[in-house]
This record gives structure tokens, sequence and C-alpha cells, in this order.
């Protein structure tokens, strides 16, 4: 899944990595952030595990942004008690695929015009909960991630 949030802590987590030493930007222009979303089972980190360290906006939030410690590139979200990884869309190279939606932009600061690439949502659809509902049922049934929680 591909998608921009502009919810207040997606905003003020890519502030925190932002304002690391030498890091590169995960922040739109306008403030939102892109991600491309992967089921846990579809998602590894194959080189460098031992280099991130996870960021958190409050000690008890359920939500840590992980960064390269060699030179502070955010590299993904993981949100604990969910069953998928959101990585930074900044992070890939080659075609990618289109935005499919823009959520929580009644949270947006940005004066720019909200870009017209995709749905635009007030608060998170319904769509996504039933994309994510949808990929954690295909995760309990696929071979791969057999005997994972």
């Amino acid at each position: 899944m591909s998608t921009v949030c502009y919810c207040s802590d997606c905003q003020a987590g890519g502030r925190q990595i932002e304002a690391l030493a030498g890091a590169d930007s995960v922040l739109d222009p306008d403030g939102g952030t892109p991600y491309l979303t992967y089921r846990d089972d579809r998602f590894a980190c194959v080189e460098g595990a031992e280099l991130l360290v996870g960021y958190k906006l409050k000690p008890d939030a359920p939500t840590q942004r992980f960064v390269a410690s060699c030179c502070n590139t955010g590299l993904f979200l993981k949100f604990a008690p969910g069953h998928w990884t959101s990585s930074y869309r900044s992070r890939f190279n080659g075609p990618l695929p289109p935005i499919e939606m823009r959520t929580k932009v009644g949270r947006r600061k940005s004066d720019l015009p909200i870009p017209q690439d995709a749905p635009a949502y007030r608060s998170f659809p319904l769509k996504l909960f039933r994309r994510l509902l949808a990929a954690r049922i295909a995760m309990l049934f696929s071979p791969s991630s057999a005997g994972q929680s």
C-alpha cells in the first residue's frame, strides 16, 4: 500500500528524524509522510539490523520509527500491535507504485495545496482498515508465515 499520512504523530516523528545530524528528509514539502506499507511477513532488514535505533515520541507510544544509526537515515515505522511495517517511500529507488491515498489531511499544517494525485481523507478511511484486515487474513493463511503471530 502506498500512502501519505498527515497525522500529528507522523509529522512530529518526521521532524524528530529530520532533526538528527546529517539526516535526510522523510517528510514531503507539505508535511506529509509518504510510506510504502508491507505485511510483516514480507518485510525484513536483510543487512545492518544491528545499526537500527528505534525512536518513540513518548515512552509508552506503540509506534517506533527506526533509523540507521550510522547515518541517521529514517528507514521505517513499526506500529507495535499491528501486523504491518511502513517504510519511508523516499528510501526506495526506481519506479514506485502511485500514491493510493492521503490520510488525516485534517491535521495538515501546510498552506500548500493538497496534491491531487490520490483521494484525500480527513481521517483514516474505512478503506485503509479493510486493506489492513485483508493483509492480516492473508498472513494467517500464508505458508511463509505459518506459526508466526
